[in-house]
């Protein structure tokens, strides 16, 4: 069978992908294929008995709905955040098309409630800090599904993709796309051979590396991406508490004294849980979530900080640098999280069970193992950290605590960005691309609109 549209990755790019395609067209047949599994099969066992078994694929990182399944689920409502599309589609395009996808995911039953537009003099009083610190406040509303509640949410959309026709493939790896003589997608290979002249790579962060590898194999345009590797931090609901309760999530922008290095906060979960991602090859690296249910809530809220850095030519390897430094801290932690209070951290010296066990802040993260990260990244990164940890305590007093809780290492794996027209293909004909993996988007929300941009491109034949 040749089909319409064949789509490799069922997270929120591929979805969106499918799901307005067959809106326009009840008719249009299309194949998404996924190496997870299907979501009521997307169990982890470690949620419940705190023990990692190692399962392959895993569960957190592959499978219907990608990562966000899993995630936070928080949807960034500006085109400010989670992605480059701005660049491709206008700003206010682009916060068009966030207002569309906002309403789909509301239909399938997200709250209502939106953070970081109602408490205005809250947030000029944090922005006023944040100028104070050489920070820059970065103004987003945010609806926040919540992990379990995100869950039932892709689970609804899975469930109306199957009943619209959409053939869904689930465990069924990718293996190599099929290319003509004259570059031109023909199809691709998994478990056997698939047809179809259009072909969408919507593989997700996850499968970043599996996109690099076929950009080179057939010749697939790239340039080189930004690395983002950092630390999760973790600490007291008080000390948020003001950032918390008027915006929910608050992303600052920070720019190290010593290396003018883009230094940023990502992913804040008040109430949340620190956990363990596993990608390929059982790589284990840090994340946050947070549940809806205030009875799952935690005493302590994490957020990531991240160091950005662009390389130039020669380099062009930017997941095989994020992996290297990643292998280093699962190399002293037997294959698990790095904890470090920062107390110890900016002392330079290893923490250690004792002072772990005494601290005010206690681990939601608990077969994290107590380190040193200094052994793990490098000073620049260090360095940056450290100084953005200070300026963040003038908005949040407390946050340059002793106790405070630093896990690593965090790494976002963005291959290298793939080159693309305006109408997101490549310059393999009929091949096109989108979300997390190719380096256009960072984020639910921006990878969900990635989707119905590219939908509308196929229904229209370009």
């Amino acid at each position: 069978m040749k089909y319409d549209v064949i789509i490799i990755g069922a997270g929120p790019c591929g979805i969106f992908t499918a799901l307005e395609m067959k809106k326009a067209n009840s008719d249009t047949s299309i194949l998404l294929l996924e190496k997870g599994n299907s979501i009521k099969k997307r169990i982890c066992p470690k949620r419940k008995t705190g023990v990692c078994v190692g399962c392959k694929p895993c569960n957190i990182t592959t499978g219907f709905a990608g990562a966000g399944a899993y995630s936070d689920g928080k949807l960034s409502l500006s085109p400010d955040v989670g992605g480059n599309l701005p660049q491709y589609l206008g700003y206010e395009e682009t916060q068009r098309l966030i207002n569309y996808v906002d309403d789909i995911y509301l239909q399938f039953g997200a709250d209502e409630t939106i953070y970081g537009v109602d408490k205005k003099e809250e947030i000029r009083n944090i922005r006023r800090k944040a100028i104070n610190a050489n920070l820059k406040l970065v103004e987003c509303p945010i609806r926040h599904m919540g992990t379990e509640e995100g869950y039932n949410i892709y689970s609804r959309i899975q469930e109306y993709l199957e009943d619209l026709g959409v053939e869904m493939k689930f465990r069924n790896p990718v293996k190599d796309i099929i290319v003509d003589e004259n570059n031109t997608i023909k199809g691709v290979i998994a478990d056997k051979e698939y047809f179809s002249d259009k072909v969408v790579l919507a593989v997700g962060r996850e499968g970043s590396d599996w996109l690099k590898d076929i950009c080179t194999k057939h010749n697939i345009l790239t340039t080189t991406g930004d690395v983002d590797i950092g630390v999760r931090v973790e600490t007291r609901n008080e000390i948020m508490e003001e950032l918390n309760n008027a915006m929910y999530e608050s992303k600052l922008i920070y720019y190290s004294d010593t290396f003018d290095d883009k230094v940023r906060t990502f992913c804040s979960n008040p109430g949340g849980e620190v956990s363990t991602e596993y990608y390929e090859g059982n790589l284990a690296v840090v994340n946050g979530h947070s549940y809806k249910s205030e009875e799952l809530k935690s005493d302590n809220t994490n957020f990531a900080i991240l160091v950005t850095k662009h390389f130039t030519k020669p380099f062009n390897s930017p997941i095989e640098y994020g992996m290297h430094i990643a292998q280093l801290g699962n190399m002293l932690s037997g294959n698990k999280v790095l904890v470090q209070r920062y107390g110890d951290f900016k002392r330079g010296r290893r923490t250690t069970e004792e002072r772990l066990m005494r601290n005010n802040i206690i681990p939601t993260l608990k077969d994290a193992v107590p380190g040193d990260l200094s052994l793990v990244l490098p000073y620049r990164i260090l360095k940056s950290i450290d100084e953005m940890i200070i300026a963040h305590d003038q908005v949040t007093p407390g946050l340059a605590s002793d106790e405070t809780l630093l896990y690593g290492v965090e790494v976002k794996f963005y291959s290298n960005k793939v080159i693309v027209d305006n109408n997101f293909q490549t310059n393999i004909k009929g091949l096109y691309v989108g979300g997390d993996g190719a380096g256009l988007t960072r984020g639910l929300m921006q990878a969900s609109v990635n989707g119905l941009v590219l939908a509308n491109i196929l229904i229209n034949g370009k």
